[in-house]
């Protein structure tokens, strides 16, 4: 029985509502509940990424050499050396300081990136391999790009668009040593035409046709009639016809890249319809049919993009000098100090030639080697400025300036800089070599061999 007062509908509406609510809690809320609890595997989604992943998890992000290792890798992009390719660089890496280093560099739409970075160390141990581009919005804003696999030295990166690209490179922690760079830029499809090269293009992408009236959307490639045309590159013949203006063609689909090439004017048409060809394989030759037959034999290369339209052919096929400059200087000073050994020397942000510099170094300037490119040494001052000076301006420490005598105890600082710690004490009448001078600071030798920072020397003697 029912307790009086309470209507036995209000009852049953009230256990309808009960239910609903069991039936919400079991099939909705429990599973988010469990969803919640049970976290999704982390996916890296390259090696640097996993590497942070596993210093996080074992404790060593929150250490200060952890924390030293994540910043190195967010300022190196933030403060890139700005190259031209190809390029070479053999470089040195402390394994006791956390760091990394990024390149920056322009790259047309079309062409191919190789790139090549080993640690040669007794220590065996990875170098992390990135490749970024900016939003264009901000600089702060990198969108990663391509990354080496794990335990693999080697990245090679097809440009999609036309952009500066950001390499970084950074070696695991308590690891380096010297390492060596290469950098080399070729075009990433082969060239259409048996035997010529992009000296044969005499009619360029965009330049007008029918008197204005509309655009060359490809290139075109003067060869002698019946000269074999070739797939640039594994690709589905998607169609083989026969039009008005470009005369018998060939359209290839590379679906991996989402474009087609388009072959006009040709001679004949070696391939089949509806089947692939493997790249340097004959589809044609050249010749003038279409609206061609008053020129003389060409091919006309094009390129569409799938959602983009036509693109210029030029640096998809163009070949470019693969080969960088090789670094002629004497490697034996990398990670070593060195000093300038002229009145005055410019200090260069980037290794490119006839550049302007606007700082300059006085004589005895001490400075760290760090990397080596073609005649010029990449070298850190010891107040944190980086950049790159020639070989012929500079000099090893292996000669004093001159050999002084303290006059009174002096402290040996680890640093120049006024609050430094003292790595040890010069006792007065003890003898010291002076090896260069930076600001108002002598950089010495003491009697034990230990090198350090003596302030102010000229006013203390």
């Amino acid at each position: 029985m029912t307790k009086p007062g309470i209507p036995i509908k209000k009852i049953l509406l009230s256990h309808k509502t009960f239910g609903l609510a069991m039936f919400v809690f079991c099939f909705y809320v429990l599973p988010a509940c469990r969803k919640e609890k049970v976290p999704e595997p982390y996916k890296p989604s390259n090696a640097h990424r996993a590497y942070v992943f596993s210093l996080e998890q074992s404790g060593l992000a929150d250490t200060a050499l952890g924390r030293d290792w994540i910043s190195a890798s967010k300022k190196a992009l933030q403060a890139p050396i700005v190259i031209s390719l190809p390029f070479e660089e053999v470089f040195f890496m402390d394994p006791a300081v956390p760091n990394a280093v990024a390149y920056g560099f322009d790259v047309k739409k079309g062409q191919k990136i190789d790139v090549e970075a080993a640690i040669q160390s007794i220590k065996q141990g990875r170098i992390f391999i990135d490749l970024f581009r900016t939003t264009g919005s901000s600089r702060n804003e990198w969108i990663s790009v391509a990354s080496a696999n794990k335990d693999d030295n080697r990245l090679a990166f097809e440009a999609r668009s036309e952009s500066r690209y950001f390499l970084r490179l950074q070696p695991e922690l308590l690891r380096g040593g010297e390492c060596r760079l290469a950098i080399r830029v070729v075009p990433s499809l082969g060239f259409p035409v048996k035997g010529y090269d992009e000296s044969a293009i005499l009619s360029g992408f965009g330049e007008p046709r029918d008197g204005g009236l509309r655009r060359h959307h490809g290139v075109d490639i003067f060869a002698p009639r019946h000269t074999p045309v070739l797939a640039p590159i594994r690709a589905y013949v998607r169609r083989v016809g026969e039009s008005e203006r470009g005369g018998r063609h060939v359209w290839l689909h590379d679906s991996r890249r989402s474009l087609y090439l388009y072959f006009a004017h040709l001679e004949t048409q070696e391939a089949v319809e509806h089947t692939y060809v493997n790249q340097g394989q004959v589809i044609g030759t050249v010749g003038n049919t279409g609206n061609a037959r008053t020129t003389p034999p060409h091919l006309h290369f094009a390129i569409y993009f799938s959602g983009e339209g036509p693109v210029d052919p030029h640096y998809f096929i163009a070949s470019t000098n693969p080969v960088p400059e090789p670094v002629t200087v004497d490697l034996a000073s990398l990670g070593k100090w060195i000093r300038v050994k002229k009145r005055k020397i410019p200090l260069m942000s980037t290794p490119e030639k006839n550049q302007n510099s606007t700082t300059f170094l006085d004589l005895h300037t001490p400075m760290r080697v760090v990397g080596a490119v073609k005649e010029m040494y990449r070298i850190f001052l010891p107040n944190g400025e980086s950049g790159y000076v020639r070989a012929d301006d500079v000099e090893t420490m292996e000669q004093n300036i001159i050999l002084e005598k303290a006059s009174c105890i002096r402290a040996l600082k680890t640093l120049p800089a006024t609050q430094a710690p003292a790595r040890e004490y010069i006792n007065a009448g003890e003898k010291f070599a002076i090896l260069a001078r930076f600001g108002t600071y002598w950089f010495v030798r003491t009697q034990m061999g230990n090198r350090g920072w003596l302030e102010d020397f000229s006013t203390s003697q």
